[in-house]
């Protein structure tokens, strides 16, 4: 964590790190067999979905393109009433609407590398602000009934009378939060680009 704060690693350069420490404690065997095997386990079978859906966006996105899907993107955008506002807007609710049904890391690879092309060819439009808007829209879909991650954890973790129904109202007040820090990026960009600005310049 200090390495990802300090900006010396990326969190998947730390998490490499991590992972080479956990396979040393196992092979002075801090760590029991049985301990790892399931992890090594749940380890493969993340890699292999991740790896699945990453292809199959890949394909995707090929084909989309191949029949001219991304001309098609970009001249309803362009089409749309506001402008580039318009047009963002628009994606946001898209995206915040298919937070329900699939998971960040395949909006991440299948949508965003459809739409974001044809919103930076707007005028306008900050490609770091771009970008953090929709980092905190998609963290959304973690809360996001019935699919998200943060809920399936705390139905595993909550008590038997605390049941499905209470944690999905007990999510709203945190989504209205996400969707608060939304509107105040809309209005205030600087708040996304005043510290990378900083940091790299530009």
């Amino acid at each position: 964590l200090g390495s990802i704060l300090a900006g010396i690693a990326t969190p998947t350069e730390a998490a490499s790190i991590g992972a080479v420490g956990a396979t040393l404690l196992a092979a002075r065997r801090t760590v029991l067999a049985g301990v790892m095997r399931p992890v090594v386990a749940k380890t493969a079978q993340i890699t292999t979905m991740i790896f699945a859906i990453l292809i199959g966006a890949t394909l995707f996105s090929l084909v989309f393109r191949g029949f001219g899907g991304d001309d098609f993107v970009h001249r309803g955008l362009g089409q749309l009433p506001g402008g580039a506002a318009g047009a963002i807007l628009v994606v946001m609710v898209g995206m915040f609407l298919l937070g329900f049904v699939m998971d960040a890391f395949e909006i991440i690879f299948v949508v965003v590398p459809i739409v974001a092309p044809a919103l930076l060819a707007m005028p306008g439009v900050d490609p770091v602000w771009l970008g953090v808007m929709m980092a905190v829209n998609l963290q959304t879909s973690y809360m996001h009934p019935p699919l998200g991650p943060t809920l399936f954890y705390l139905r595993g973790v909550a008590p038997p009378e605390i049941t499905t129904a209470h944690i999905y109202v007990g999510v709203i007040p945190f989504v209205a939060i996400q969707l608060l820090c939304l509107v105040i990026l809309w209005f205030v960009p600087a708040l996304a680009t005043v510290l990378p600005r900083a940091l790299y310049g530009g």
